[in-house]
């Protein structure tokens, strides 16, 4: 691409990435003029001489440095592609951050960027609750071959995980801390701060070792929230939600530094986890209006979540704006959320009973899992994307059988206001 295509001012002027997400990393005059990108729909590229093709493969496999003489280049949509590039440049914009990587879910984010940083016999340390899937993938498969997870629950008091830090086997190294601020489904947030400072202190105990810490952001990024920027390593997001935005498509990402993804895409070239053109082209088109779908839900969400909170038949809502005042939740949620997003979870009734009586009768939000499309959605997390947990670890950390999520889509407020009112009547 042209030097233009990356211009981020206009005459010295800083750019919003709401303007950049139209045009950054992508010159028309390169595609007959195309205001839009076309969809590469190729295998493989043609290199202009033999020496090139080393070059360039050299510089694929990581054997050699990305320089003015050697600039990376086209070999493979395995390792890269012109939909997929345009698409990091923009998320790492959007972030604040030197590069990112694009995968094709965003399990497969998570997984390929622990398999580029973890070895056999590291431990994890993470926030609990998290998405059932990760739950899953750490006490199954990261178990398999030989990563331990360990769970704290306090995700804004030092002394608290430091403790569940201290008490992991002698000899054993913490790689990683990775933490989901806000949690899915129930919200409860990690000062990622926090986890920083954490990270250094577990460092003094390891030869000056500094676990690495991953946060996934999915729930609140990059629009709400941005965990480099408060001392995260890596961010972490399965695209399929907001930043897809029209439930069409799956796809995850790894966001951070360029010597971080480097090594994470390394991986992903290892294990073939790289997200194909035609989805990286509609992830692109979902990038222009993330700002306006966001703001319109989270508007949406917080006069849905007020009436909830006040309704009879609903004991609570996880709603992140409702923390309160004064407590350290509260604080952690002013210091690093500029909105409370559009996702939350209600307990219904007392029982799975009364919650599948209020989901049979919800109309307009469609009973569906995932979250972050335009449509609403409602679903219930522990039948559903948290029943692979442990009951007795759903029952620890709130996933009750009367808990159910919804997601606010951008439909009419007041349909969807009226939509919930019928349907805690049926209870």
């Amino acid at each position: 691409m042209s030097e233009q295509s990356y211009k981020k001012d206009l005459q010295g002027k800083e750019l919003s990435p709401e303007t950049l997400m139209m045009s950054y990393g992508y010159d028309p005059k390169l595609s007959e003029g195309s205001i839009k990108p076309p969809v590469f729909l190729t295998s493989t590229f043609v290199f202009k001489t033999a020496q090139e093709g080393k070059d360039f493969f050299n510089l694929v496999s990581g054997r050699t440095q990305t320089s003015e003489n050697h600039k990376q280049g086209l070999v493979y949509s395995r390792f890269n592609h012109p939909n997929s590039e345009i698409v990091e440049d923009r998320l790492a914009l959007y972030e604040g951050a030197e590069s990112a990587a694009l995968f094709s879910s965003g399990m497969s984010a998570i997984t390929t960027c622990l398999m580029a940083v973890l070895q056999p016999g590291d431990v994890l340390l993470h926030s609990q609750p998290l998405y059932g899937g990760t739950e899953t993938l750490f006490l199954n498969t990261l178990a398999r071959f030989g990563i331990t997870s360990v769970p704290f629950q306090n995700g804004y008091e030092q002394e608290s995980i430091l403790d569940v830090a201290k008490r992991i086997e002698k000899g054993k190294k913490v790689a990683a801390i990775y933490i989901e601020t806000p949690s899915n489904p129930l919200n409860t947030l990690v000062d990622i701060e926090l986890i920083s400072q954490v990270a250094k202190q577990i460092s003094t105990n390891q030869n000056g070792q500094i676990p690495l810490v991953i946060c996934d952001n999915t729930l609140l990024g990059p629009v709400f929230q941005k965990p480099l920027s408060l001392g995260a390593d890596l961010s972490v997001y399965s695209l399929t939600k907001y930043v897809g935005g029209h439930s069409d498509l799956v796809a995850g990402a790894v966001v951070g530094s360029q010597e971080l993804v480097k090594k994470v895409k390394a991986q992903r070239n290892a294990i073939g986890t790289q997200l194909d053109p035609h989805s990286s082209w509609m992830l692109g088109r979902s990038l222009e209006t993330l700002q306006l779908r966001m703001e319109r839900a989270n508007e949406s969400a917080k006069i849905l979540a007020e009436y909830l909170h006040q309704h009879p038949k609903v004991s609570k809502v996880h709603f992140p704006a409702f923390f309160p005042e004064g407590s350290v939740e509260h604080q952690v949620y002013q210091k690093q959320c500029t909105g409370a997003g559009s996702t939350f979870s209600i307990n219904v009734g007392s029982n799975e009973a009364d919650a599948f009586r209020f989901l049979d009768n919800l109309a307009i939000f469609k009973l569906a899992v995932s979250l972050g499309g335009t449509e609403s959605l409602a679903s219930h997390p522990a039948s559903t994307t948290h029943s692979g947990v442990a009951q007795k670890v759903r029952e620890h950390i709130g996933i009750s059988d009367n808990l159910v999520r919804l997601s606010i889509g951008i439909e009419n407020v007041n349909d969807l206001k009226y939509a919930l009112e019928l349907a805690l009547e049926a209870i």
